[in-house]
């Protein structure tokens, strides 16, 4: 078996899957389910440590998060709300008894009914969730209370649902400055915080908005500001609160910590695509991977696979097809499966909702499958231990 120093951390529709790859990112196994099948829309994990954690749920089970700390060998649960299979279990003695079930209090009981998102700034992990609301603990997963200062927004009565819901998708911070975060909500956009999460800006402003052509899509930008219903967001590495964003339409890139939006779609074959990854040292160098469009399927445009690369911060764009399927090819990427590790060359990785998860070692330049028939994809991170 594999040595586990690196893992691509798989959130999928029937629970959470590691794939270990060892030091030389090769002899890849599959360890899972875990998190007792319950849906996991992210999966996250601290190297430092090896702890991992799973967030999700949904209707039937109520929201949680799962924490493992022996690199995925036990988990527990950190439920959250109830769902469907409480009301269940409290009206049949032996439901309750074949699950296992007892009554207990959930501090969010009503608020959410997912864990969407996860993250970490310094000490505190974060926790995103639908509809959006931004959770913090300050004990590793155990206990969690919820940042107000984003609930009561004075925008908050204006946040509209994208086709998902109105989930909290995304969740950054500054490494150096753990106060300095932003967030990603579909559909009400950007929002960051330079306190620690206690107050919010909302930052969606086009930088030359008369210059910006009028659409028709209604996830087009408008009014000034970009498509409020942003796919997924990342931060490049450095000093200078770069930031990038996939969105419902187009491709973005903020020089000033999301103050100001320019539009990079130029070069794309579609504007629509749901993740975006930064890479770890070069704060010009991004991939994504676009899709023929919200209504058109969603699948690779002419159903031929392809990574989109630019190493000129979106001033142009390549294609990266070696090893990816060319033909009959209908697989979705969502927002959050795809991922990278900070290694020389930096590893790409991805998942679809197809159940593969294919990897490049050489920064996009080829690709291979190294996991195959999982579950629905939902989310791709990787803990890198090496």
């Amino acid at each position: 078996m594999a040595s586990k120093d690196l893992t691509i951390l798989v959130g999928t529709t029937k629970g959470a899957f590691l794939v270990d790859g060892g030091k030389d990112r090769s002899g890849w196994t599959v360890r899972g389910p875990f998190c007792d099948g319950w849906p996991i829309n992210h999966v996250i994990g601290d190297a430092a440590t090896g702890t991992i954690w799973a967030g999700g749920g949904g209707d039937w089970h109520g929201a949680g998060v799962w924490r493992s700390g022996d690199g995925g060998e036990t988990w527990e649960v950190a439920r959250l709300s109830k769902g469907q299979m409480d009301e269940w279990a409290a009206n049949d003695a032996d439901f309750a008894a074949m699950i296992g079930w007892t009554e207990e209090a959930l501090p969010f009981e009503g608020v959410f009914s997912q864990i969407w998102s996860l993250g970490q700034a310094g000490d505190t992990l974060l926790a995103g969730t639908k509809p959006a609301n931004l959770l913090a603990s300050k004990d590793g997963g155990k206990t969690w209370e919820r940042l107000e200062g984003l609930t009561n927004h004075p925008s908050s009565g204006s946040w509209s649902p994208g086709a998902a819901g109105l989930v909290l998708h995304t969740i950054l911070s500054d490494p150096a400055d753990p106060k300095k975060l932003w967030i990603g909500i579909s559909a009400a956009g950007v929002f960051a915080s330079e306190d620690g999460g206690q107050s919010w800006e909302r930052r969606n402003r086009l930088s030359n908005a008369e210059s910006c052509a009028h659409h028709d899509h209604p996830a087009a930008p408008r009014d000034g500001e970009t498509g409020h219903c942003v796919h997924n967001m990342m931060r490049a590495p450095g000093t200078e609160d770069v930031l990038y964003q996939q969105n419902h339409h187009g491709v973005w890139r903020s020089a000033n910590g999301g103050r100001s939006w320019d539009d990079i779609t130029e070069g794309l074959p579609s504007t629509f695509g749901f993740p975006i990854r930064v890479h770890p040292h070069d704060p010009d160098t991004l991939w994504t991977l676009p899709l023929n469009g919200d209504s058109a399927g969603r699948f690779p445009p002419g159903a031929a696979a392809a990574v989109w690369r630019s190493r000129d911060a979106g001033r142009s764009w390549q294609p990266m097809r070696a090893g990816l399927p060319q033909t009959g090819c209908f697989f979705t990427v969502l927002r959050q499966a795809m991922a990278g590790d900070a290694r020389a060359p930096a590893g790409v990785y991805f998942g679809t909702n197809s159940g593969s998860v294919f990897a490049s070692l050489d920064e996009g330049d080829t690709w291979q499958e190294v996991a195959r028939h999982l579950p629905t994809i939902l989310a791709v991170e990787v803990l890198d231990r090496g």
